[in-house]
C-alpha cells in the first residue's frame, strides 16, 4: 500500500507531502489544475522514463519519493534477486537532474531504472489512457486465469503442481534419449577413439599420486649425481700431492714426538694433531660417492613422462587419470548396449508423455470451467459500468507442451455486436478500457497479489447510476487493499475514503499546483463544486451529502 508521496521541484509542485490511507483514496480538482502532474511524478517514482521537462523551472533538479508498507510475494522475490533488505517497508526514490541525468535508490540502495521498474510494476497497477495493464500483456493471461481458478476450487493448486512435476520428468527423459541418440550416432567413429584410449590408459594404470613420488624420485636422484661430483672434487683436495691430508697431519704429529725434552711440552698438541688425524681418516671414508644406477632413473623418468602425457592429452590431472579411464569405460558400455538403452528410454519417455497428457488435459478441464466462471462473472459487472453491449471470453489454443500444460490462453474482448472478438490490447483505450480493466480487476481482486490500483479516465462520458456503480466498484476493488482514482465525479468521490482536493494557485507571480486533504464541509463544497460548477448552490450541497451519506 502507498503510504505517502513526496514530491520536489516538478512542474507546478514545489513541495508537496501526501499521506494516503487504505481503502479509496480520491483526487479531484478543476481541469488544468495538475491532477496528470501528480500521476507522473508517481510514475517516476515507480520508474517510468524520464523527462528533463518535468524539472520546475529555474530548479537543477527534482526528486519524487514514494513509501509503501505492504510487499507481495512477486516483489519479495525481486527485491532478494536484488540484494535489497526490507522489514516490511519499502521507499522509492527517484532524482532528475538538468543535464539529463537520472538516479534511483530502493531503500537507500542504489538500482537501476529497470530494476526500479520491476519493483513499480509489482507494486502499483495504473490504468489510464497510455498507460501498460498488466491485463493487457497477454503473456500474464494464463498465470491470472489459473489463480481465478485457484479460488474457486481447492484441488487446481494440486493439478498445476502435477502437470509441473510430470513435465519435469518428461523433459529429463526426453533430453536423455536426445544424448544417448546423439552418442548412438557418433558411436563408430567414437568406438574405436574409446577403445584405443582405454587400451592405452590401462596399459599404463597410473596411480593416485603416482607423479607427485616419480617426480620427487627423480629429483632426489639426479641431485645425487650432482653431489657424486662435489664428493669428488672434496676427495681430490684431501688427497692433494699424492698424499691425503690425515697422513700429513700424522707425519706433523709425529715429528713433533722427537722433541728430546722430557716431559715433552708439546704433548697436548701433539694428542691433538693424532685425532685430527684420525678425524680427517674417517670423514674422508665417509665422503665416499653412493653409486647411482643410471638405469633406474631413466625408468623413472620414462614412467613420468608417459603419464604426463596422458595428462595432456585428456586434460585432467594425473590423479583424475583412473577417473577418466572409468568415464570412458562407461562410454563404450552405453554404445555396446545402446539399442537396448535405447528401446529402454524411447518406452520411458512414452510413458512420461502418457502421464503429462493425461494430467494436462484435467488442467484444461479445470481452466475451461474457470474460463466459463469467470466470463459470467464478468459480464454480471458489464452493463452498471455502461459496457453492456460489450462481451468478453477466454480463448484457449494448443500450446507447445510446458511446465504450465498446453494451454495459451488470451483474454478476448469485444465492445459492440457485430465486432469480432480481439485481444484485449487491440480494443478502444480511455475511459471505456478503464472501465473494462475495472471489471476485471474487481472480479480478480481476490485471486491476485496485492497492490496498489490507480485509475484516471475511469469516469470518461459516464454520469448518474454508471458513475455510481463505477464508484461503488472502485471501493469493493479497495475494500482489502488501496486505490488511488483521479475522477471529475461526484458520484465516484461520494465514496471516498480519502479525498485530495488538486487546485492551481498563484503566490508571488508563481503558479503553483497544491494538494489538500479535505474533511467535512471542505469535502462536501468539493464534491458540490463538481455537481453545480464554481457556483455552490443549496442544491448541490444538498446531493453532495447524500452522496457522502453526511445528511445531518
Amino acid at each position: 500500500m502507498l503510504t505517502s508521496l513526496h514530491i520536489s521541484n516538478i512542474v507546478l509542485i514545489e513541495k508537496l507531502n501526501l499521506e494516503f490511507g487504505r481503502g479509496l483514496n480520491v483526487l479531484t480538482g478543476e481541469t488544468g489544475a495538475g491532477k496528470s502532474i501528480l500521476l507522473d511524478a508517481l510514475s517516476l517514482a515507480l520508474g517510468a522514463r524520464s523527462d528533463i521537462g518535468l524539472i520546475r523551472h529555474g530548479c537543477e533538479n527534482a526528486q519524487v519519493v514514494a513509501e509503501f508498507d505492504i510487499i507481495n510475494n512477486d516483489l519479495k522475490s525481486i527485491l532478494i534477486e536484488n540484494g535489497i533488505e526490507f522489514d516490511g517497508t519499502l521507499i522509492l526514490r527517484r532524482m532528475l537532474s538538468q543535464d539529463g541525468k537520472s538516479r534511483a535508490w530502493v531503500n537507500d540502495i542504489p538500482v537501476s531504472i529497470k530494476i526500479l521498474n520491476q519493483i513499480g510494476n509489482a507494486l502499483v497497477e495504473i490504468h489510464g489512457q497510455f498507460e501498460n495493464h498488466s491485463l493487457l500483456d497477454q503473456t500474464t493471461h494464463r498465470k491470472t486465469l489459473d489463480e481465478f481458478g485457484i479460488g474457486s476450487n481447492s484441488k487446481y493448486t494440486e493439478i498445476l503442481n502435477n502437470v509441473k512435476v510430470a513435465y519435469t520428468e518428461l523433459h529429463s527423459a526426453e533430453k536423455k534419449l536426445k544424448e544417448l541418440e546423439a552418442l548412438v550416432e557418433k558411436s563408430e567413429t567414437e568406438r574405436e577413439f574409446l577403445e584405443h584410449n582405454i587400451a592405452e590408459l590401462s596399459a599404463l594404470n597410473p596411480q593416485i599420486g603416482e607423479e607427485e613420488d616419480l617426480a620427487n624420485r627423480r629429483a632426489i636422484m639426479m641431485n645425487a649425481e650432482k653431489n657424486a661430483g662435489i664428493l669428488s672434487d672434496a676427495i681430490t683436495i684431501l688427497n692433494s700431492k699424492g698424499k691425503s691430508l690425515d697422513s700429513l697431519v700424522f707425519d706433523i704429529a709425529h715429528t713433533l714426538e722427537r722433541i728430546k725434552t722430557d716431559p715433552n711440552p708439546y704433548q697436548k698438541q701433539i694428542d691433538k694433531l693424532y685425532e685430527i688425524a684420525d678425524n680427517i681418516s674417517e670423514i674422508s671414508d665417509q665422503l665416499l660417492p653412493q653409486d647411482t644406477d643410471q638405469e633406474s632413473i631413466e625408468n623413472i623418468e620414462e614412467r613420468l613422462f608417459a603419464i604426463r602425457a596422458a595428462v595432456r592429452k585428456h586434460r585432467v590431472s594425473a590423479d583424475d587419470l583412473s577417473v577418466k579411464l572409468i568415464q570412458m569405460t562407461e562410454q563404450l558400455n552405453q554404445i555396446d548396449n545402446s539399442d537396448i538403452e535405447l528401446k529402454k528410454l524411447k518406452q520411458e519417455v512414452k510413458n512420461k508423455k502418457s502421464e503429462f497428457i493425461e494430467v494436462s488435459s484435467k488442467l484444461t478441464i479445470e481452466r475451461i470451467y474457470a474460463s466459463d466462471n469467470l466470463r459470467k462473472q464478468i459480464l454480471r459487472e458489464f452493463p452498471d459500468l455502461k459496457l453492456g453491449q460489450a462481451d468478453f471470453m477466454v480463448e484457449r489454443k494448443e500450446n507447445a507442451p510446458n511446465a504450465s500444460g498446453t494451454d495459451e490462453i488470451v483474454f478476448m474482448i469485444k465492445t459492440n455486436p457485430g465486432n469480432p472478438f480481439a485481444p484485449l490490447h487491440k480494443i478502444a483505450s480511455g475511459g471505456e478500457l478503464a472501465r473494462l480493466m475495472l471489471a476485471l480487476r474487481v472480479v480478480l481482486q481476490d485471486k491476485t497479489h496485492p497492490r496498489t490500483f490507480i485509475f484516471d479516465e475511469v469516469d470518461t462520458g459516464i454520469s448518474g447510476a454508471t458513475a455510481s456503480s463505477v464508484g461503488e466498484r472502485l471501493a469493493r476493488l479497495a475494500d482489502e487493499g488501496q486505490a488511488l482514482v483521479v475522477t471529475h465525479s461526484a458520484q465516484v468521490a461520494g465514496f471516498a475514503d480519502k479525498h485530495f482536493k488538486i487546485e492551481k494557485i498563484i503566490d508571488n507571480n508563481s503558479t503553483l499546483t497544491v494538494v489538500t486533504e479535505v474533511i467535512g464541509d471542505a469535502r462536501i463544497n468539493e464534491i458540490a463544486r463538481i455537481i453545480s460548477g464554481s457556483k455552490i448552490t443549496s442544491e448541490s450541497i444538498a446531493s453532495a451529502k447524500i452522496l457522502t451519506k453526511d445528511l445531518y
